[in-house]
């Protein structure tokens, strides 16, 4: 019997269909699973597939051409690690191990490390487009030796989606560089999804029907907002429950999830001090809905203006439609602004050497952030490489521009009848706070001095020359 050209371990949905995309493209797959009869129903389930189930994990290893070329999909952490001290004994010098989960990018930093050392080579690989996109075609961030990604190229860009014939996935970068961009990447996903559900916010609160929003999502999806999760927003708005004949919407608790990679995104940006209100106001307001029965409560005691009664003012449902649009549009491009300034910051301190236009030019198909409009931040970072913040690029100054008026009006308005907009608002704030010439930082510093003697400078003298005031007066008791 043939050796496989490439395996996998953990064969929940997204490694079944990782699997079979891989088959499909004309390349023999091993597989393993700790509980074997899972193994042995998938295999049963397509027996017409150039597969290979494994009862142990040394059959699946043998099973394997070298270099063997084995992807892990199981749970991040504990998991990842226990899978490969069962491997390592097993393998020969550089064989390749691909971590294929949401990994935390300093745990994949750790593993390389640890397995180089032994001899081993070793991948942690972003994937992005959920069970679909594993099956038809992922987008895919691989990090790790340049020499590793060689080798790992043909399969990779054979099973990635494809953009104008061009595959979703490149080399990102060294070490953990490919996690850490996926974990950016679901970053910005959390911020997109968030915006979504403000703007949904604010037209069922002015009195819309899911059918009206089904009709809006689906024309924004026909324009510069055409994306995956505005297109998927339009079909939520259509869908009946089976069994009472309802909206499903309707019947949705108003409780998020999440798996903890928009927390990690957001915990990064404070540790390297890059402004990230849209995506953390994102993060927040999941956490804030998991708090259901205290706001269940709250409800009761907080009052609100008129009572949540939404007042259009002299506004039509057309002119909100606009407004409110251009408001989405103008925050989605802070959220990227914020989330790629992360990605070029840790980017350049780690040496990783990152492009940022491939990054997005991988992100324009298979993921869940997929969207139109990823063409034009490609277009911006190619037509210059070093451009300080996606906001200062031509195309979406132009955008920002025309739209920061409507911008401000929805935030008004949705503050007025008590609406949150976490991300319209912080995006705003972010936009508005980076365009000043002059912030009240000045009046900060001012405290900081007088309180703890953290000196400040001057406009008046050069820059780099600090200065501490000695005689603040006194506080009266």
């Amino acid at each position: 019997m043939s050796k496989s050209d490439f395996g996998l371990i953990g064969l929940a949905v997204m490694g079944q269909n990782l699997v079979l995309n891989v088959e499909s493209r004309g390349f023999q797959v091993s597989v393993y699973n700790r509980t074997t009869s899972v193994t042995d129903q998938f295999i049963a389930a397509n027996p017409d597939k150039n597969l290979v189930g494994a009862q142990s994990l040394e059959e699946f290893v043998q099973s394997l051409a070298t270099p063997r070329k084995i992807q892990i999909m199981v749970k991040a952490g504990g998991p990842v690690d226990a899978v490969i001290e069962s491997l390592i004994p097993l393998l020969d010098q550089d064989d390749i191990i691909i971590d294929g989960g949401n990994t935390l990018y300093t745990d994949t930093e750790r593993r390389e490390k640890y397995l180089s050392e032994k001899g081993f080579r070793f991948i942690g690989a972003g994937v992005s487009g959920g069970e679909e996109g594993a099956l038809k075609g992922p987008s895919i961030m691989p990090g790790g030796p340049a020499s590793t990604w060689a080798i790992m190229q043909p399969i990779f860009e054979s099973i990635s989606a494809k953009v104008d014939g061009v595959p979703c996935v490149t080399h990102i970068g060294e070490g953990g560089a490919g996690h850490f961009v996926k974990m950016v990447h679901n970053g910005i996903e959390y911020g997109d999804m968030q915006l979504i559900c403000e703007a949904y916010n604010i037209f069922k609160a002015a009195g819309f029907s899911n059918e009206e929003q089904a009709a809006i999502f689906a024309d924004w999806n026909a324009g510069d907002l055409e994306s995956y999760l505005i297109e998927i927003t339009a079909n939520i708005f259509k869908q009946k429950d089976a069994e009472t004949g309802k909206d499903i919407v309707d019947l949705i608790v108003d409780k998020a999830g999440q798996k903890g990679t928009g927390r990690w995104t957001v915990m990064g940006s404070v540790e390297q001090a890059v402004p990230f209100s849209t995506i953390a106001g994102s993060v927040e307001a999941r956490i804030l809905s998991s708090m259901r029965d205290q706001r269940k409560l709250a409800s009761g005691i907080l009052q609100g203006p008129d009572n949540w009664n939404f007042d259009l003012g002299s506004l039509s449902k057309e002119e909100l439609v606009k407004k409110v649009r251009n408001a989405l549009y103008s925050s989605k491009i802070v959220s990227y602004a914020q989330g790629l300034d992360l990605i070029a910051k840790v980017g350049k301190e780690k040496n990783w050497g990152l492009n940022l236009g491939a990054i997005a030019r991988i992100w324009r198909g298979g993921c869940i952030i997929r969207a139109r409009f990823l063409n034009h931040i490609t277009e911006a970072y190619e037509t210059d490489a070093n451009l300080t913040n996606l906001m200062l690029a031509p195309f979406f100054t132009k955008v920002l521009n025309s739209g920061q008026q409507d911008w401000r009006e929805v935030v008004a308005l949705a503050a007025t009848n008590g609406i949150p907009v976490p991300s319209f608002g912080g995006s705003l704030s972010y936009y508005d706070a980076y365009r000043a010439e002059r912030v009240p930082a000045n009046l900060l510093q001012a405290q900081r001095d007088f309180f703890g003697a953290h000196t400040y400078e001057r406009i008046d003298k050069p820059e780099g020359e600090f200065f501490h005031t000695e005689d603040w007066p006194e506080l009266i008791d």
